[in-house]
């Protein structure tokens, strides 16, 4: 009788993603599949030669990562029990016979794999791990990433990772339930500590009804195993807001803070260990796609419904990805075309105005080939100004973004990525009533205008030894142009970047899989271009400067030209070991030269030990470097009449400024636990950046002025933060943080407090599901007092106060789930409605020397109503 639909079946299958089948005419030939216990490089090779010694053997393929052999014989002269007899004669245990001990004691130590005990309780907890797999209609095997696999007694949820591996604890019996996008779910029990396979197969070309795959891991979670401290952000988690695009992903984590750049153009800004967004490594996918001009503004590139996942490392991260991480790396993983929904419609409106819209479609072409298109628009419908200071509070204009992506992957090693993105950004703000587009140099209204374009092309090539899984070589090959034409009142700015970039990154072990290494050579080319016009006819000179200005844009009508070529090859070795008492190293240092500035070495060292399974401590220093782009990374000051200084410039090149080099360390303590039968995990992390040279944006020196110059004294950033991830009640997840900072920097001979930073941070994220109709998301956060430019030297009415207030934000959400395909969302931003005053000094003179929009501590807009959408097939 014939079947629709597909199915799950369990058994004792291997992951291979290259499985030889010779042509056999003798029905006597079978393939056997069993699991025989190992560790390492050189069991593989003992137990494939025991195997393959009774010579009626056709093939034998142990895989490391599975434990699982895959062996071919002619059934007729041999038998399973003959081979698993002969492979427990080398050494390893398996489901018929068991090594002797003097047998096991005598294999190298990387062999000890952990042997199953006698005689335990019956409610002793038990490290199960399995793999998810995928069978095509025409036999081949593909792991499957993003399966669900449900402990019947615990009632929680796990998700197979990018290799189809699952692992979790329970008592056996082990009663699971899997499931997966168009398979039908069910329900099978393990046994024994063996590692579980379970084959998802296609019983006909016709599809059965979607199933939905609801999960209980946590939404964002930190990791036990990652030596690095790092924190993912899943779909889950960036569904808890409406994350329109990446700078707005960041809501509900404690670590990274987000605030408005300035009271005009609306555009957001990060911070991570208390320094700016510019000292955190922005990766897309490994690629340095944001960074350079794009700085804050870049943030709005990358769409929220684009995002399968966001990984936050605090500390330095790997040396393979370059030198800039000095508090961190970011890296954005985008939706890839063969794992995720075949069609995506997310629509969004507010009450600012603001309407967006997102279409994600992929398709898989055969069992090899698969590919995606992602687009997004959004623009703003109407003008508000919520404080009746004249400037619109969200500016408008509107955005088009698309991306292609192509995915290649067979069963011999091989994999290729290919995509090609393209964004036009047209952004307006200022005045109501002005007219955008226009000459503004009579002066009648104060308007900005940001047109910004992106164009890129990345390619990725990697092949995994069929053989030897643990060695691979991997290139990865970006060109991106970016151009930047802007208008702030009566001044104008153009920056434009192309930048190409090249990685080749070759892995593999050494003597055996406890040590691994990683090892290639870089490429960078950033070509810069800036023009910046500055017009301060109207503005008297009359403040005293604390030093030479070279060059710097501060003279009425004054054009200057920024431009700079990087030229920058390097090269890079990481080695990881992990010791066989509960110690794991990464250890890494590249090298790269700089046409400009000459060899940059970047040691960094990152420790993690297990106390127990469930308790560890990471330690981790290192340096990094970069080049600053002082304009870019401070547009905020062109919402002004501060005119930009350039200080004690040293050389020719760029801004005549020494690159930034610091130092960062820190040590971060996890503890996963249980408490009445619920999860939880408590983080501990302290970190200390200490900058050995930082180019200094100095807006205390005077507030018609801002100053850059080379550190001349202590700059450095002391970081604590204590988080608690908690299932309070059933179906309700808590998560409580405190972050407390110390961040000063020396002004001019005065060491002062990093302005419009809070050094006190409390949060508080609620969680609460009914069923899998329901979900309700409430975040709370309160921040302490941030300390205020220097403004006294101003009229009376237009100074502020040394210190901000602090004060409190609500963000909250609420998503129905109406069935498999359609689910509706609704929140709210800053419902408490409470909002800095009077965000824009001398807002009704725009053109007047004491106009200044950049000093913003608070929210500079009320409350804020949201409503969307998804559609997913």
């Amino acid at each position: 009788m014939k079947q629709y639909g597909k199915y799950i079946q369990t058994g004792m299958v291997c992951v291979l993603f290259s499985l030889g089948v010779f042509a056999q005419n003798s029905a006597t030939v079978v393939t056997d599949i069993f699991h025989i216990s190992g560790n390492c490089e050189m069991c593989k090779e003992r137990i494939e030669h025991a195997a393959l010694a009774l010579k009626p053997t056709i093939q034998a393929n142990w895989n490391i990562k599975t434990g699982q052999l895959v062996i071919e014989y002619d059934s007729a002269l041999i038998s399973k029990i003959a081979v698993q007899q002969k492979i427990a004669e080398a050494g390893h245990d398996n489901e018929s016979f068991k090594a002797s001990e003097e047998i096991y004691k005598s294999l190298p130590s990387c062999c000890h794999y952990q042997r199953s005990g006698k005689g335990e309780a019956r409610n002793t907890l038990h490290s199960i791990s399995g793999v998810i797999v995928e069978e095509t209609i025409k036999g081949k095997i593909h792991p499957v990433a993003g399966a669900t696999v449900k402990s019947l007694h615990s009632g929680e949820s796990f998700i197979t990772d990018s290799t189809g591996v699952f692992q979790f604890q329970s008592t056996l019996p082990a009663p699971v339930v899997i499931s997966y996008v168009e398979f039908s779910p069910d329900t099978i029990t393990i046994t024994n500590t063996d590692i579980v396979t379970v084959t998802l197969k296609n019983a006909s070309a016709v599809d059965l009804k979607t199933i939905t795959i609801t999960s209980k891991k946590a939404p964002a979670y930190l990791s036990v195993r990652n030596i690095y401290n790092t924190r993912t952000l899943g779909a889950a988690e960036l569904s808890k807001a409406a994350c329109c695009n990446l700078s707005e992903s960041f809501e509900t984590s404690p670590s990274v803070d987000v605030s408005y750049s300035d009271a005009v153009t609306g555009i957001r800004q990060i911070q991570l260990l208390g320094l700016s967004g510019i000292y955190t490594q922005l990766l897309t996918e490994n690629v340095p796609e944001l960074k350079g001009l794009t700085g804050n503004y870049g943030l709005t590139f990358i769409p929220g419904p684009w995002i399968e996942s966001i990984q936050i490392t605090k500390g330095v991260g790997s040396v393979v990805n370059g030198y800039e991480s000095i508090a961190g790396q970011i890296n954005i993983e985008e939706k890839k075309p063969d794992n995720t929904e075949r069609l995506l419609i997310n629509t969004y409106a507010n009450s600012m105005g603001r309407v967006e819209a997102n279409i994600n479609l992929t398709q898989r072409l055969n069992d090899k080939w698969s590919t995606a298109l992602l687009t997004h628009t959004d623009a703003v419908a109407w003008q508000h100004d919520g404080n009746h200071d004249g400037f619109v509070d969200m500016p408008g204009g509107r955005q088009f973004n698309i991306i292609n992506r192509w995915k290649y992957m067979d069963n011999n090693g091989w994999i290729a990525q290919f995509s090609i993105k393209a964004l036009n950004d047209n952004r307006y703000a200022g005045q109501r009533g002005s007219h955008h587009g226009t000459d503004n140099s009579t002066g009648d209204h104060y308007h900005v205008d940001i047109h910004a374009e992106q164009y890129a092309v990345t390619g990725k090539l990697g092949y995994v030894f069929p053989q030897h899984k643990y060695k691979s070589l991997g290139l990865i090959v970006s060109g991106n142009t970016y151009n930047n034409q802007s208008v702030y009142g009566i001044n104008t700015y153009s920056g434009k970047q192309k930048h190409v970039y090249a990685n080749l990154i070759y892995q593999s072990i050494i003597g055996t899989t406890a040590h691994k290494y990683r090892t290639g050579l870089s490429f960078s080319n950033e070509n810069y271009n800036e023009i910046y016009t500055a017009d301060h006819s109207g503005h008297t000179g009359d403040s005293d400067e604390p030093g030479h200005n070279h060059g710097a844009p501060g003279s009425s009508g004054e054009t200057v030209v920024y431009t700079r070529n990087e030229i920058i090859p390097g090269a890079f070795l990481e080695y990881t070991y992990t010791t066989p008492f509960n110690l794991s190293v990464v250890a890494g240092i590249r090298a790269d030269h700089h046409n400009y500035f000459g060899w940059i070495t970047t040691p960094r060292l990152n420790l993690k030990y297990d106390f127990s399974e469930h308790t560890n401590v990471r330690i981790s220093a290192g340096s990094g470097y970069r080049v600053a782009n002082i304009f870019a990374e401070n547009a905020a000051a062109f919402v002004s009449s501060r005119q930009f200084k350039i200080m004690n410039a040293s050389h020719s090149y760029g801004y005549g400024l020494d690159p930034e080099k610091a130092w960062t360390a820190g040590i971060n303590f996890l503890h996963s636990f249980k408490l009445y039968q619920r999860s939880g995990i408590v983080s501990i992390d302290a970190y200390r950046t200490n900058f050995i040279n930082q180019t200094v944006a100095d807006f205390d020196a005077g507030p018609q002025e801002v100053y850059f110059y080379n550190l001349d004294g202590k700059s450095y950033s002391n970081n604590i933060q204590v988080e608690v991830n908690y299932e309070l009640l059933k179906k309700l997840d808590v998560r409580v943080a405190y972050r407390w900072l110390d961040v000063k920097t020396t002004y001019w001979g005065e060491t002062l407090e990093k302005p419009l930073l809070s050094k006190h941070r409390a949060f508080i994220n609620l969680e609460y599901k009914t069923g899998d109709k329901w979900k309700f998301d409430f975040t709370t956060q309160w921040y302490g007092r941030k300390r205020i430019p220097y403004t006294a030297s101003n009229p009376a009415e237009l100074r502020l106060n040394d210190y901000s207030p602090a004060y409190i934000q609500v963000t909250a959400q609420v998503t129905r789930k109406l069935n498999d395909k359609w689910e509706i969302y609704a929140g709210g931003e800053n419902l408490t409605g409470y909002r800095q005053k009077n965000p824009i000094l001398d807002a009704a003179h725009p053109f007047s020397k004491y106009f200044d929009g950049s000093l913003v501590w608070g929210p500079v807009t009320g409350r804020m109503i949201y409503l969307g959408g998804r559609f997913t097939l």
